[in-house]
């Protein structure tokens, strides 16, 4: 591996318009030296790179002009002409930068004409009309005032025409915005245009000088009637929920910043704001101005979201510091918080939440900075035993254990200003004995550790007023952390506070004590217990501590590490005198000091505290002992000891003969492991080996090639470098001998996987090299006809990640496929995979197409199949790679389609016969393999492919026909015809008459109709099994016999959907659509699109069997991701349309409808899942908040019990959709709703709705409280305070409450029968799973009080 090169930088090239450059040419003098030729050169160039190198020699060609040159018509026409090239360069192009800063340097008298020229270029560009070129000028005005002279002396001159520019872009842009509804990639471009555009307003006001004087607040300037008009229009937008609600935010802050630009006095902006926010503005005594353009926020009802953006304006906008603004900037921040607590309690959506709880960190922040020059009073109101600083904490504890990390980051901001706020209240006072932070810090230690806010404000609490206060409590604490460390979800924050302990104890120490003796007493307080958890711990516990906390500890105290080695080696030593055979081996299930100092050892080396490895061994650990290492019987340790020999800090430290002789003993053993995680991590070890071995090769290379001993790498290595260069030669030579010996017929899935895994690193790190790279080692030389026979073979497991294992790799090697070139053997493959195409064994179909991508690749396939190209190309040995692929892949897919068609005809007239001898899925998998490796976007023969792509699609769909009628049956798994229509039942005789079981059956010999209230009889049922037939088929003139069960159909029929799903899904997600019906760029067209999206719709809501619906869900999810996408309008809004079409089936309930209300809905709930899960993330979620709607009135208790169906619908639909993490935090406004109509379905009388709200009831648990990790039913993890839980959903309380009450005034009036109320057993479960905490206050609105003597009646 060479010197990776830096990234070019990528520059656009400038341009100019015709006139202006025929300018240039006029005004170019002969020998090239002034101005107008440099330009003339610059702009004809085409690479940006050069051009900027030019740009910068115009102010020094300029300084040697003398003030005379001001009157030359050729400096004053190229001073225009660069105006020109700044304003049409793109605002993120190097060369706009590169040209401000240089003319940033002009002499000063060219400042006035440079000016004048520029102005007149803006103004041209302010006079613009074309909407969609709004956003390129508002750039423009953006970057004038970003550290270019020129540019803010222009808007200055033009700042009137520029603020009605602005107001004017912003009305035609929202307005724009609304016809172009249901455009999802115009809308985002324009509200986009809209965010710029308010930020570039508001960086007017704050940098152009003109706005700190008041001669332009008169009423009848134009300037102020603009700032009044876009006063006006931020105003609508922070009340427009149409907008993205960074567009709203955005606007409360430019409204805030114009009020505190444009009122007077200042100093009664903060009574005016205050008014605002609490609703009490009086109308009479603000100005008309303010009316005018306020009017909503004065007199309107304005929204919960508007207030909270003021709010952040507020914050945001106002000078905070010093206490500027006086007693009535104290009493604003308070107002602000006692309105910030009051949205608290009311907004639940996410979106909002995210931003409630950064401004209220705003506000810690901006009451910092108050409190440092504040008066006494408002230093009482905001001291830690204030109400305003309790209902901070809180929240704090409320919020700290939220599912969206950037909302608990936020929650730890809160709280350590909250300390430093109640430092400023007591300033001067000692801390330590403080109530309020002793209170606090006993209030935290009494918490239980599974709780993950701890961690937090105890760092916090740490940091403030240090650790040895909070030892004094308790000396165990260290120990208590590390406890922890076995739980995964703790382990990053137990180790952060860790390490934020003993980092404060250590500075605490060392200026406490002069002497070198504290250091024992850190090593007491913090590495011995850690020592203690290596040797003694349990595994997970081990490998946590590890790898979070041991490093931390090491790279803050490298010292640390003899004493470890020491305590550690005395261990071990002792053990190996009470062992007499075998010593220190150690058991499986214990590690021991050995594994403790092995991992000590690895972390101490990767980190860079262990300077040569090779002393190491003889001053820390010896050979001996990391032998028994690698061969430990814990795996962990052998991992830690390959982990000790192949990891270094320096990619290119030598790797000497011993450490390659034991890593050949290590892989003679330990190949075979039965650990996946084992597995990968000793295969990610070696690469990193490989990798030191390759670049250290580099730096040996160069030390030969030199032949010079004043290098100062020549420390690297002790011996001469050629005889290390061909000890890296025999050494992976070794290697790759041992790896290919474990490929032997019939090894191991995990043998194989290991060795294929270490080959594909090989090849990977040892590419084959470019130029004049060394490169120590090339697998390909390693390569004969039996090793290649070898991996060839490979594709013959039954394991497909060994398959494509051993695909990548024969990927990797260069042309492997010389051994195998003979017309014959090529002929035996290709036919051979052919074969393994139709299999009745499913994994075959897998290996034929590995065994068809490979031969497609190396370019192998035998030379009769190019007569299935019409368009025939001559591909020599100039060819591009990418144009022999697609060839050669065009003509295997033709190859396949020709079998298939044939195939498929003949399914058409017996599936019996299609399922026991050709099974079709297999080559249409094949067909989709083909595709997905190849580059659809780039094709060359796009006019051989477009017939290509029709026939496929249309062969698709002749294949569903086929075997649609089993998938789509009553009951598929036994094909037990139970359909109510005669279409159905007619669909299956066919098929039914081909399956004749020995004893005659009446559903077998003839379709049966059940009617409406036919009875159905188990005996009947039991004799409906299908069993084995022996059918004879006369194809041609052979007699073919085959064993068929129902069993084998139904595996043919759904898995011939599956591979249809997936090859349209892939069709769609791959291949670029005709923009329109004449674009010759394009291989779908739109009403091919629409077709697959009415195939995927009509099989997800009629299929029966699982496996077909869930695998045509994964097609038409990849079709739904391009349809949004997508820039045609038509396309953009089909899946809205399949939406409403579906929620319209399901809220009729029509008897004569296809879906189907048993199997939990079948498909429907997955196809309303990728309709939804689609929908863009970063719009306003207007499917997903319209559908929950719907899904939610429909799931409620409902009076009709004739008409439960779309009730079970709504039921199985919203579990699925609470199941979908794919829609993060967006679901959960929607918690309470689902979990209410979940507790109120369980007492339906009707069974389907019952089992339905169950299963709702379920995922929603998992939903609230996460998912089960431990055996614990009750695990500590997976619950959560009272206050947390009603926090979040407040509609539960009051519900909860009154169900319980309801449950139990029945019990007692049913002489105390509980098993009478089955909804008894969900209100238990949930309440099961909330607990009290020690941090919630005695006076909580929210407090499981009220639940208790209900509970205790039962």
């Amino acid at each position: 591996m060479g010197v990776k090169k830096k990234k070019e930088m990528q520059v656009a090239v400038l341009t100019i318009c015709h006139q202006d450059l025929e300018t240039l040419k006029s005004f170019a003098d002969v020998e090239g030296k002034n101005l107008a030729s440099l330009l003339l050169r610059c702009v004809q160039l085409t690479d940006g790179v050069s051009q900027i190198h030019y740009v910068k020699q115009i102010v020094p060609l300029l300084e040697k002009v003398d003030e005379n040159g001001m009157c030359d018509p050729t400096i004053q026409s190229c001073l225009d002409i660069l105006a020109g090239i700044y304003l049409s360069l793109s605002l993120k192009n190097p060369l706009k930068k590169v040209l401000a800063s240089s003319l940033n340097s002009l002499p000063e008298f060219f400042l006035p004409e440079a000016v004048h020229r520029f102005t007149s270029r803006l103004q041209e560009e302010l006079n613009t009309t074309d909407l969609y070129s709004y956003r390129k000028v508002i750039d423009n005005i953006s970057s004038c005032m970003e550290n270019f002279n020129l540019g803010r002396a222009g808007v200055n001159n033009l700042l009137k025409n520029v603020l009605h520019f602005l107001q004017k872009s912003l009305i035609e842009i929202v307005e724009e915005n609304r016809k172009c509804a249901g455009n999802h990639i115009i809308q985002t471009q324009l509200m986009n245009d809209l965010l710029v555009g308010i930020r570039v307003s508001m960086m007017l006001v704050q940098k152009v000088q003109d706005f700190q004087g008041n001669l332009w607040k008169a009423s009848n300037s134009p300037m102020w009637q603009n700032m009044c008009g876009l006063l006006s229009i931020f105003t609508k937008f922070l009340s427009d929920d149409d907008l993205l609600q960074t567009v709203q935010s955005t606007s409360g802050l430019a409204i805030i910043l114009f009020i505190k630009t444009m009122f007077h006095p200042s100093e009664k902006i903060p009574h005016l704001i205050s008014s605002v926010l609490l609703h009490s503005v009086d109308c009479t005594s603000v100005p008309e101005w303010f009316m005018s353009s306020c009017r909503s926020l004065c007199c309107g009802n304005v929204s919960g979201s508007a207030v909270l953006f003021l709010c952040q304006g507020t914050l945001a906008m106002l000078d905070w510091q010093n206490g500027s603004m006086g007693r009535s900037g104290e009493a604003l921040l308070l107002d602000t918080a006692h309105v910030l607590f009051t949205l608290s309690s009311q907004i639940k959506e996410p979106t909002l939440e995210m931003f409630l709880s950064r401004i209220m960190a705003s506000w810690t922040n901006s009451a910092i900075q108050v409190l440092e020059s504040s008066s006494p009073s408002l230093r009482d109101s905001l001291n830690g035993n204030s109400s305003i600083v309790g209902r901070l904490l809180e929240y704090v504890y409320t919020h700290w254990e939220h599912p969206l990390d950037a909302l608990r980051h936020q929650t730890k901001i809160m709280f350590k200003n909250l300390l430093q706020m109640h430092r400023l209240t007591v300033e001067g006072a000692v801390l330590v004995p403080d109530p309020f932070f002793v209170k606090l810090t006993e209030s935290l230690l009494r918490l239980e550790w599974h709780i993950k806010g701890k961690y937090m404000c105890l760092g916090c609490l740490v940091e403030c007023i240090g650790i040895e206060h909070i030892l004094a409590i308790d000396k165990t604490i260290p120990s208590q952390i590390l406890e922890v460390m076995g739980d995964q979800s703790l382990v990053p924050y137990a180790s952060d506070l860790l390490e934020t302990m003993f980092k404060n104890h250590k500075s605490h120490l060392k200026s406490q004590t002069a002497e070198s003796s504290w250091i024992d007493q850190w090593h007491e307080t913090w590495v011995s217990p850690l020592l203690f958890i290596l040797c003694e711990g349990n595994l997970d516990q081990k490998s946590y501590v590890i790898d979070y906390y041991l490093p931390k500890l090491l790279s803050y105290s490298p010292e640390s590490l003899q004493y470890m080695v020491k305590i550690l080696q005395t261990s071990i030593d002792a053990k190996t005198g009470q062992e007499q055979s075998f010593p220190s081996l150690g058991s499986c299930n214990s590690r021991g000091a050995l594994g403790a100092l092995m991992a000590c050892l690895r972390i101490a080396r990767a980190h860079g505290h262990l300077q040569s490895a090779t002393d190491t061994w003889e001053n820390l650990v010896s050979g001996a002992r990391i032998k028994q290492g690698l061969i430990h019987q814990h795996c962990q340790v052998r991992i830690d000891t390959l982990g000790l020999l192949c990891e270094s800090n320096r990619s290119t430290e030598i790797v000497s003969m011993e450490e390659m002789q034991w890593i050949q003993f290590f892989i003679t053993y330990n190949l075979n492991s039965q650990s996946p995680g084992v597995r990968q991590q000793i295969c990610s070890l070696l690469k990193k080996l490989f990798c030191r071995i390759q670049e250290s090769s580099q730096v040996l290379y160069k030390l030969e090639q030199n032949k010079s001993k004043h290098e100062p790498e020549k420390e690297l290595t002790k011996q001469h470098p050629s005889v290390s260069l061909q000890q890296y030669k025999n050494f992976m030579s070794s290697i790759c001998n041992s790896l290919f010996e474990a490929l032997f017929p019939g090894s191991s899935y995990s043998t194989r996987f290991s060795a294929l895994t270490i080959l594909g690193s090989i090849a990977e790190v040892f590419h084959v090299p470019e130029g004049r790279i060394y490169t120590v080692y090339q697998l390909n030389h390693d390569i004969d006809v039996g090793r290649f026979q070898a991996l060839m073979e490979c594709f013959t497991s039954t394991f497909e990640d060994v398959k494509m294992l051993a695909f990548d790799l024969l990927m990797k090697l260069s042309k492997t496929a010389v051994h195998f070139q003979d017309s014959e053997k090529l002929q035996g493959l290709f036919q051979a995979a052919l074969a393994l195409s139709t299999s009745t064994k499913p994994y075959d179909c897998v290996t034929a197409s590995y065994l068809l991508n490979f031969l497609i690749w190396q370019d192998a396939l035998p030379s009769s199949l190019s007569a299935y190209l019409t368009q025939q190309v001559a591909c020599g040995d100039g060819d591009r790679p990418a144009t022999v692929v697609e060839r050669n892949t065009l003509m295997v897919i033709k190859c396949l389609m020709e079998n298939l068609e044939e195939e498929v005809y003949q399914a058409e007239n017996s599936l019996l016969q299609a399922a026991a001898s050709f099974p079709m899925y297999g080559r249409v998998h094949c067909i989709t393999g083909a595709l997905q490796k190849l580059s659809l976007n780039s094709l060359q023969l796009v006019s051989e492919w477009r017939p290509v792509v029709e026939k496929l699609l249309l062969m698709s769909y002749r294949l569903s026909t086929v075997v649609s009628p089993v998938i789509q049956s009553s009951s598929p798994e036994g094909l037990i015809p139970m359909d109510t229509d005669s279409e159905s039942a007619s669909r299956l005789q066919m098929i039914l008459n081909e399956i004749q079981p020995r004893d005659t059956n009446d559903y077998f010999n003839q379709a049966k109709i059940l009617k409406e209230h036919d009875s159905f009889d188990m005996k009947d049922l039991n004799a409906s099994v299908v069993n084995i037939d022996i059918s004879t088929e006369i194809k041609g003139k052979e007699v073919k016999t085959c064993d068929v069960t129902a069993q084998m159909v139904l595996v043919c029929c759904w898995r011939s959907m599956k591979e249809v799903a997936l090859l349209l899904g892939t069709l769609c997600q791959l291949l670029p659509m005709q923009p329109v019906p004449e674009s010759s760029d394009g291989l779908l067209t739109v009403e091919q699109v629409k077709e697959i999206g009415d195939y995927f719709k009509q099989h997800l809501l009629q299929s029966r069997h699982r496996g077909a619906f869930e695998l045509a869900y994964t097609g038409f999810v990849k079709l739904t991701e391009v349809l949004n996408r997508c820039p045609n309008v038509s396309l953009q809004k089909l899946p809205e349309q399949w939406l409403w079409s579906v929620l319209e089936e399901i809220k009729c309930s029509d008897p004569s409808s296809k879906l189907c209300a048993t199997r939990r809905s079948a498909g429907i709930p997955f196809y309303i899942q990728a309709l939804l899960a689609s929908e863009p993330k970063k719009g306003k979620m207007d499917l997903l908040k319209i559908t929950m709607k719907e899904l939610i009135s429909l799931a409620g208790p409902t009076d009709d019990l004739q008409s439960t169906v779309p009730q079970v619908h709504a039921l199985n639909i919203l579990r699925a959709l609470f199941r979908d993490t794919r829609l993060g935090e967006n679901i959960i406004p929607y918690v309470a709703d689902g979990a209410k109509a979940a507790i109120l379905g369980f007492t339906s009388p009707v069974w389907a709705v019952r089992n339905s709200s169950t299963l709702l009831f379920s995922a929603l648990i998992t939903r609230i409280f996460g998912v089960k990790r431990a055996k614990d039913e009750l695990s500590k993890t997976n619950r959560m305070t009272g206050r947390e839980f009603f926090s979040r959903f407040p509609e539960l309380y009051p519900f909860l409450l009154k169900q319980l009450e309801t449950v139990a005034n029945a019990v007692d009036s049913d002489m105390g029968e509980p098993n009478r109320h089955p909804s008894m057993f969900l209100l238990l479960l949930v309440l099961e799973r909330l607990y009290p905490s020690p941090m919630d206050g005695t006076s909580s609105a929210l407090s499981m009080g009220p639940f208790v003597p209900f509970i205790m009646r039962y």
